[in-house]
């Protein structure tokens, strides 16, 4: 089996459910010698309704699709799905017995045992209207469509308000009801309608290269799958690199080869020429379009995820090539004309939002790694704009940080243009520091400033010298958004309520917990506080008075003329 092997790869889905249809639907396909499991005649089992029936009835159903009945599915399991119609009865009571069982109870004017036990709304007594058991139909069809998020809250608080109760029987009841409701949801997106014959394009892109994946969706099943990189121009937009994906992908393509329909992540350039090329191979009219809703839109994604793995893993062999490193670093070399290859490259980048928690970070990279227990952050004091948090950086590690000082770079790159190079620069020199070659990494065209030069450095976009200053520097902005981000996140948390005397962290959340909001919070009145656990009436008292005067205190404007209003 180990020498057959050719090659290996992967595709991502969602779920271990959807990993497991693709898997049977795959084995169904090609019929691999050593998969032995699933090598059946079996097809998926569906949810069907009878809907061209006067009583359309709901059961579990194997085999060819009829026409005039409704079908939701394929599911994993058959058990799972006849215990869910089981428990879906129990909201939506349809009727579900066979044809002979629904006359013999018709004649005999007597329901079944389902009608007793409340699973049946029992049609065939009379006891619900043809037009009102259809309209229970159409909410079980809606329910089974995806609009469930109201029924299945309304269980889970039912659960919850017994359980509060100390009903815990009734509460395990919906609990297992709100699992088996779960089991119902579980449909794949991998598997889609069997008339669906379409190629689900992904593209994700970043300043250099774009990997494109490609599903091929025939008979609603995934039979093939295939992906590629690309080289971006200059100039490239997410439009056009769709549109030369596709061209890319159809250049040779028969008439057989081309779907009915191509689901692409971004419009392409001329989107309705493309189709009628397409259509003229074809002979035969073909769609061009992005997926917006649905289940293809979450087949887009699931593709997207897979064009996404595929550039991730492409720039991580390609950067720890070692012959690529070391052609990247001698490119580097020579651009930049520096005497020695730059084995050790550190990159500074500054994150903040509108001028707030303003942070900045620095990546090490030594022979085109990552270093990252010499990886440092910082908070920017007093910051003014992007040149001087730079220059504050650049001051603090080559005068702060002694455990670093016996290291210096080699290169030293500075997320900005020409600005922010010149500021590193003057920073350097104020502390001392002389002979080091400094260089800013703009995002916009992707050029190279050195301090003082009229005009940039500019690296073709195929070089691996660029490819690796490129990694250097988005590392150093993930770095520093992470900090940035954790600061934002602490900040939100801080609130109004931090400043109320004899309020503690316990009481605050459970303030925040029983009202939902910080907003709801200061509306509601003293006996409402009052009865959120912990706080007593004069405690409720105290926090209404404060935030009463708190929101006296705020600002007001005249919406007539934009004034402030002093109070």
């Amino acid at each position: 089996m180990v020498n057959t092997a050719v090659a290996v790869d992967w595709v991502m889905v969602r779920t271990e459910t959807e990993a497991l249809q693709l898997e049977y639907a795959w084995i169904k396909e090609f019929d691999p010698n050593f998969n032995v499991r699933y090598r059946d005649d079996k097809s998926y089992p569906y949810l069907a309704l009878s809907t061209t029936e006067e009583f359309p009835r709901a059961y579990v159903y194997r085999g060819d699709k009829r026409k005039g009945n409704t079908y939701f599915g394929p599911y994993v399991q058959a058990w799972a799905i006849r215990d869910s119609l089981d428990h879906l009865l129990r909201v939506f009571p349809v009727r579900s017995c066979t044809s002979g069982v629904f006359r013999n109870a018709k004649a005999a004017g007597r329901p079944c045992l389902l009608a007793h036990i409340d699973r049946c709304s029992a049609p065939c007594v009379g006891k619900i209207s043809a037009p009102d058991h259809r309209a229970l139909v159409k909410e079980f069809m809606s329910f089974m469509s995806g609009n469930s998020k109201d029924i299945m809250a309304d269980i889970a608080n039912r659960m919850k308000s017994a359980s509060e109760t100390q009903d815990y029987e009734q509460a395990s009841v919906l609990r297992d009801d709100l699992a088996a409701l779960e089991r119902v949801l579980e449909k794949s997106v991998v598997v889609l309608p069997d008339d669906t014959y379409a190629d689900v394009v992904g593209l994700v892109h970043d300043d250099l290269q774009s990997a494109v994946q490609v599903f091929s969706v025939r008979g609603g099943r995934i039979v093939g799958q295939r992906g590629f990189i690309m080289e971006n121009s200059v100039e490239a937009t997410s439009e056009s690199l769709m549109t030369d994906a596709l061209m890319h992908i159809y250049a040779t393509a028969t008439k057989e080869e081309i779907p009915v329909e191509v689901l692409v992540s971004h419009e392409p350039e001329s989107a309705t020429s493309l189709a009628d090329l397409l259509g003229v191979i074809r002979e035969a009219q073909i769609s061009v379009r992005v997926p917006a809703r649905g289940d293809k839109r979450i087949l887009m994604e699931t593709v997207l995820a897979n064009a996404g793995g595929a550039l991730g893993i492409h720039k991580t062999k390609r950067s720890a090539d070692l012959v690529t490193r070391s052609k990247a670093l001698a490119e580097i070399q020579v651009a930049l004309g520096l005497p020695d290859a730059p084995l050790r490259i550190e990159c500074i980048d500054v994150s903040h939002i509108s001028g707030t928690n303003v942070v900045a970070s620095l990546v090490v990279f030594e022979d085109g790694i990552p270093r990252k227990k010499d990886y440092r952050q910082f908070i920017i004091n007093d910051p003014r704009d992007d040149t001087a948090s730079i220059a504050q950086v650049v001051t603090r590690r080559f005068k702060e940080h002694e455990e670093l000082r016996p290291y210096r770079p080699n290169l030293l790159v500075i997320d900005g243009g020409l600005p922010q190079v010149n500021a590193a620069a003057k920073a350097l020199e104020l502390s001392g520091v002389g002979n080091m070659h400094v260089i800013g990494l703009a995002k916009r065209m992707e050029e190279i400033w050195r301090p003082g030069d009229a005009y940039p450095v500019i690296l073709p976009r195929n070089s691996e010298a660029l490819f690796m200053l490129q990694r250097v520097r988005d590392e150093a902005h993930r770095f520093a958004i992470s900090l940035h981000r954790n600061r934002r996140s602490k900040g939100m948390v801080d609130s109004v309520l931090d400043d109320i005397p004899g309020l503690g962290p316990v009481k605050k959340k459970a303030l925040l917990a029983h009202f939902g909001s910080l907003k709801k919070v200061a509306q509601a009145n003293v006996a409402e506080l009052a009865t959120v656990a912990g706080i007593g009436p004069i405690q409720a008292e105290q926090i209404w008075q404060f935030l009463s005067e708190s929101n006296s205190e705020e600002t007001s404007i005249n919406t007539a003329t934009g004034e402030i209003i002093e109070s």
